[in-house]
């Protein structure tokens, strides 16, 4: 089994109040039409690489997102708005956390094998994780777990030797 550094680490818990200002100043816009939580992952994420002095995610990496909750606030809209009737489409889109792996894949630069994964357990999901990476070969693993409107933790991981 293949043993995984720590190649960089962005962890904001709590959040600081200008995230969302700051998301947009390294993107050079803000981003449209993402849910909080999603802008979240995008923002941990790119805070991690911008540590190791990168903008992209390198071909080769695999990436995994994980979370206790989820998109949670656009959840709770499109339940709403479904007692109405139909919910709108975006606020439905925004309530996927594969909105988020998509979201990732254009804000890093990438494509690549990229999973969600809804979890309590960080240890066993972060050891799943690994053992994913090692079999598909990659060059490196970004692991984020993200609580919308209270952290983002990202982890950039590369096999050790």
């Amino acid at each position: 089994m293949t043993a995984w550094l720590e190649h960089a680490r962005f962890v904001a818990d709590p959040l600081p109040a200008d995230w969302r200002e700051q998301l947009a100043r390294r993107l050079g816009q803000r981003p449209r039409r993402l849910g909080p939580w999603a802008e979240q992952a995008v923002y941990g994420a790119r805070e991690c690489l911008a540590k190791a002095g990168e903008t992209t995610l390198p071909e080769g990496a695999v990436l995994r997102l994980a979370s206790f909750s989820g998109p949670r606030s656009a959840t709770r809209t499109i339940a709403l708005q479904a007692t109405e009737g139909l919910p709108m489409p975006f606020a439905f889109m925004q309530s996927q956390a594969s909105h988020a792996l998509a979201a990732l894949s254009e804000h890093l630069g990438w494509r690549g094998d990229a999973r969600f994964v809804l979890q309590r357990d960080r240890t066993a999901l972060r050891a799943l994780a690994e053992m994913e990476a090692e079999a598909a070969g990659a060059t490196s693993l970004l692991f984020g777990w993200v609580e919308e409107d209270q952290s983002t933790d990202w982890r950039w991981l590369v096999p050790a030797g």
